[in-house]
């Protein structure tokens, strides 16, 4: 199966952009193939609901000689290339996460140094079209340093594409929208207010689509909760730790994802640098089952494959992708023994089918 890795160029890493390789499902063996698209740092990456093209985000301050990010597209060839389609700017500085919509018809940015996010109206060829929105955020939360300033941290589409959802970690909500794909339009929906001082980061819906989850970088907890299609309305249901009792040291959330069989939840742990692994009860609620080490240091983002049987995770600070072996009765996680050399690594797609 193919993976696609976005990753950080900025500085010494040595990255070159989005890295192509190719996972091995029986042996949990991932072989790098080199660069599919060089970019200035291709910090997340997003893949149509056809896997025909590919969307990454530029996360810089400065593109082009304007004072923002960007966002580019690509279309994806039978063997795996990527072939550039054109970049349009995001309208604020700093993007970190990017959302094509169900019907390929827009694509989402969320812009956290800009404190924003942004909308694209996509061609019929998945070329990004013109940019018909950025909106910015208002207003702060508790911490002095991370939260005197709205920080949208990712952008999720509700399971029928109805509603964007856009955690944010400067104001410590998560804040919804009505999408019109049609008219190209964004409705203020409301908002979810968690704990001050949580920090909201990335989202994710279960599988039943009744119950979603937010990881929260600043308190390293997860917030499962319930969820209204109707009008898109949020409710929390609880908030449990990532972190193992008796852990003092200094950690923050990343990434989280569901099992696809929807029995459990995982999340990311950088400074502890492990995955925090939970059993999903029958309401939606997490029951802590452990903790397994990344191998690595500051897991920065982690995927499952299509079939649930391996977690990779990208350890950013030690240019390494470990793969784990998925129990399936149990969610516990057994490293394979393969690791993968990446420059940087902090977005993994796998591409199902391929």
């Amino acid at each position: 199966m193919r993976v696609y890795v976005g990753t950080y160029t900025r500085g010494d890493t040595g990255s070159e952009g989005i890295y192509r390789a190719e996972l091995d499902v029986a042996s949990g063996e991932l072989t790098v193939r080199g660069v599919a698209a060089r970019a200035a740092n291709p910090s997340f990456l997003a893949l149509s609901a056809d896997g025909g093209h590919l969307y990454a985000v530029s996360e810089v301050s400065d593109h082009d000689g304007a004072p923002q990010g960007a966002t580019a597209a690509y279309r994806v060839g039978a063997d795996g290339a990527l072939a550039p389609l054109g970049w349009q700017r995001t309208g604020a500085p700093g993007p970190c996460h990017v959302a094509v919509h169900p019907s390929g018809a827009l694509a989402f940015a969320a812009n956290y140094a800009g404190g924003a996010l942004t909308m694209y109206r996509c061609a019929a060829d998945g070329a990004l079209g013109e940019r018909l929105l950025t909106l910015h955020h208002e207003g702060r939360s508790v911490d002095p340093e991370r939260q005197q300033e709205p920080h949208p941290h990712s952008v999720n589409l509700s399971p029928d594409g109805a509603f964007l959802y856009v955690p944010d970690l400067g104001i410590d909500r998560i804040v919804s929208y009505r999408i019109d794909a049609a008219a190209g339009t964004l409705t203020a929906a409301g908002s979810a207010a968690l704990a001050p001082g949580s920090g909201p980061r990335h989202f994710t819906f279960h599988p039943r689509g009744r119950v979603a989850y937010v990881i929260n970088e600043l308190a390293s907890t997860i917030t499962a909760l319930a969820y209204d299609a109707a009008d898109g309305g949020l409710t929390e249901l609880q908030t449990v730790s990532t972190l193992p009792a008796g852990f003092a040291g200094s950690s923050h959330c990343a990434d989280i994802h569901v099992h696809p069989n929807g029995r459990f939840v995982y999340g990311s742990n950088r400074g502890h640098d492990s995955i925090a692994i939970f059993a999903v009860g029958g309401d939606g609620r997490l029951d802590p089952v452990g903790h397994e080490p990344t191998q690595g240091s500051t897991p920065r983002n982690f995927t499952l494959d299509p079939s649930g049987a391996l977690l990779l995770a990208a350890n950013q600070r030690s240019d390494s992708i470990v793969s784990f072996r998925v129990d399936p009765d149990s969610g516990r996680l057994q490293p394979t023994g393969h690791r993968a050399a990446v420059p940087a690594p902090v977005c993994l797609v796998p591409v199902p089918g391929t």
